[in-house]
């Protein structure tokens, strides 16, 4: 036995074709400055987001920033309230009297920031920041100790040159390694991993990349992997889900919505992406103009201001989401009538 099951694993509840997440409608809007007369502006950060994570899979979450995707993950984690939604996590609801405390759910959900810095305390060792966690769940101090230095190891990094230094005294790459390590230390089942490379060297980046790889076949992990990086979501996510001002776009299995986007802004989006194909050079921008302001977004699809197809409908209604085979879903008008 590794110091690592020292704690015990959190049971599969529902069994592996019950979603190990379940978000409906989940809508967050953060208040700004306006006049003292009439409703208050709001910015409409999240705004009825709906999605489910199969267990043991990787969701790529993608689009511009300003679209809502870090927000999303810190209301899946609860570090800030949602004004509305639900979440079910493996079949238990999230926050209500009968279901699932916060407390489990930090238990069974970790999340790895950007910023791999800002993400230690700058005061503690890599020991106690890696033991922390699981001694506040009863394990006892040495105990602890012997799971920090299992996941030192586990993430590349040596335990007797690594346990006594200060977040101060690593490079960025091994940071976030450090940061991986005590997201796994508690035996999570889902780890949200928020632009968790996006500062990385492109060598560091490779190598931290695989590192997940391989910790999630170790350890049965869940991922919902946030980035702005298409080429990286490509290689590590299973399905992707296309954000756009707050609302889902698109979402499919990841060979469908790279081989065969659906939703105008998905194509643009991928259109955009760096090649290094000397003859695929896009000679023209493939998006056009800025996303517009969260506080008064357009009226019906929030993308028709800056979408080539848009037609009178597109501000009558929002769309409703179009199940086009195989999991694969957008929310356009476009392929409303085709499948009606």
């Amino acid at each position: 036995m590794t110091a690592l099951h020292r704690l015990d694993p959190v049971a599969d509840v529902g069994g592996p074709h019950q979603p190990l997440l379940e978000v409906r409608d989940l809508t967050k809007h953060f208040p700004v400055r306006g006049g003292l007369i009439g409703p208050k502006p709001v910015a409409r950060a999240v705004d009825g987001v709906s999605f489910a994570v199969a267990k043991g899979e990787t969701l790529g979450v993608v689009g511009e920033s300003g679209c809502g995707k870090s927000t999303t993950a810190r209301l899946l984690m609860r570090l800030i309230e949602p004004d509305s939604g639900s979440l079910t996590f493996d079949g238990e609801a999230v926050g209500t009297r009968l279901g699932l405390s916060l407390r489990d759910l930090r238990r069974r959900v970790q999340m790895v920031f950007q910023d791999s810095y800002a993400s230690l305390n700058p005061r503690l060792t890599i020991a106690d920041s890696l033991a922390f966690a699981p001694m506040v769940h009863g394990v006892s101090r040495r105990d602890a100790m012997e799971v920090a230095g299992d996941l030192l190891g586990r993430v590349g990094l040596d335990p007797t040159s690594f346990l006594g230094r200060y977040p101060h005294e690593l490079s960025g790459g091994q940071r976030q390694r450090v940061n991986i390590a005590r997201a796994l230390a508690l035996r999570p089942r889902l780890v949200i991993l928020d632009e968790a490379v996006s500062a990385l060297d492109k060598s560091v980046e490779a190598q931290v990349l695989n590192l997940l790889v391989e910790l999630k076949r170790q350890l049965d992990l869940t991922y919902i992997f946030i980035s702005h990086d298409l080429n990286v979501v490509h290689y590590i996510a299973d399905r992707v889900l296309v954000m756009y001002l707050g609302k889902v776009a698109e979402v499919g299995p990841v060979e469908a919505i790279y081989g065969r986007p659906a939703h105008p802004y998905t194509r643009a989006l991928f259109s955009a992406r760096l090649s290094m194909d000397p003859d695929a050079r896009t000679s023209a921008a493939p998006l056009q103009g800025d996303p517009p302001n969260p506080i008064n977004p357009p009226s019906g699809c929030r993308f028709r201001t800056r979408c080539p197809h848009a037609t009178a409908v597109c501000a009558e209604r929002e769309p409703a989401p179009v199940d086009l085979g195989g999991g694969h879903v957008v929310a356009c008008h476009l392929h409303e009538a085709a499948h009606a």
